[in-house]
């Protein structure tokens, strides 16, 4: 295994940064982290999680998408994209890394409709993973079998001590640590194993360790969808939309035009099932009261995109939402309370 030690970590980004725009996360006024594009004298965040998830660079907040221009009449249409610049995301744990998973499936998963928009971005990043070291009470991402302590993406990273190790995934990972190489350390992978192994067990300590899923099966999907519990769970739901902002596996969005003055700009930006003009259409909202829109998000989660993606969960069991939502509800409490509800008739 390639090596680093910790003390040496910014010559590494300086060396990434020299070929491609190096993000990471970095601490923040308000105590908490967010990615941002590393500089000489920007430190790694030691925080298990960034505030947003690492999707914002595939899945950005807002972008233009198309723009028409008017000039004398006459009506031009402008394809604002450009050709992404190569990037490198480090530090991205592995809830995160998981997620893209989920977007690919969507965005990219059948070439007869492909997001190019979405297909640039992942042609041109890197991701670059770190395993938890100290994952958190709010972490529950052994419920959809992520294995913290070897996440996914193009490289994988420990930390071991006082030093990073380093194991290429695919191509493009082997081809960047081949170009750092002269400034890393060969290694043996024994301090990997123990780092694994500690990860592990505290995994197996933690609160939701044992979030049980087997009660969510397709078959039984008309039975979740009309159980009385949506009722009590969703009454105190203020429908901010913070949990579907925070989390990284939303993916909805609204497109709105705009009047630049010299013609229409079109923008996709992110959009949130919990909002009552969520799919607005000339009639009507299809989901009218908040129990439905309620409803609507955690069977998507639970039920509908895993029935549709082979099982494939839209849960990464990150714990954002767990943290961010101002009345403490969340999809582990919806779990649970299913869990010790009979399906057929109420508790």
């Amino acid at each position: 295994m390639l090596t680093i030690k910790k003390d040496k970590i910014d010559s590494l980004f300086e060396a990434i940064a020299k070929s491609k725009t190096l993000y990471l996360p970095v601490d923040n006024n308000s105590g908490k982290a967010n990615f941002e594009k590393w500089e000489n004298g920007k430190k790694l965040s030691s925080a298990l999680k960034t505030t947003r998830s690492a999707k914002d660079f595939f899945f950005p907040k807002t972008e233009c998408l198309v723009k028409y221009k008017i000039t004398d009449g006459n009506i031009t249409v402008e394809d604002p994209r450009t050709e992404v610049e190569d990037f490198v995301i480090f530090g991205v744990r592995a809830c995160d890394a998981k997620s893209f998973e989920v977007f690919d499936k969507v965005y990219i998963g059948d070439p007869k409709y492909v997001d190019t928009y979405y297909k640039n971005r992942r042609d041109h990043g890197l991701v670059i993973t770190l395993a938890c070291n100290e994952p958190e009470e709010t972490c529950f991402c052994k419920t959809y079998n992520i294995d913290a302590s070897t996440p996914a993406g193009d490289i994988t990273t420990w930390l071991c001590d006082d030093t990073y190790f380093f194991t290429p995934n695919t191509d493009k990972g082997k081809a960047l640590l081949e170009s750092v190489k002269s400034i890393l350390e060969e290694s043996d992978d024994k301090p990997v194993e123990k780092t694994k192994a500690a990860i592990k067990e505290k995994i197996e300590k933690l609160p939701f360790a044992e979030l049980d899923l087997s009660k969510f099966k397709g078959e039984d999907m008309l039975k979740f969808f009309n159980s009385p519990v949506w009722d009590t769970l969703s009454e105190t739901c203020l429908g901010c939309g913070t949990c579907t902002y925070v989390c990284p596996t939303c993916m909805c969005f609204d497109v709105r035009d705009f009047d630049n003055g010299n013609g229409i700009q079109q923008t996709r930006c992110w959009d949130s099932c919990m909002y009552s003009d969520f799919t607005q259409m000339a009639a009507a909202n299809p989901r009218i009261t908040q129990k439905e829109r309620f409803r609507q998000r955690f069977m998507h989660k639970l039920l509908y995109y895993p029935m549709a993606h082979n099982g494939l969960s839209m849960c990464v069991g990150c714990g954002r939402c767990l943290e961010s939502c101002p009345i403490h509800m969340n999809i582990v409490k919806v779990i649970k309370e299913m869990n010790a509800t009979d399906l057929e008739g109420g508790k």
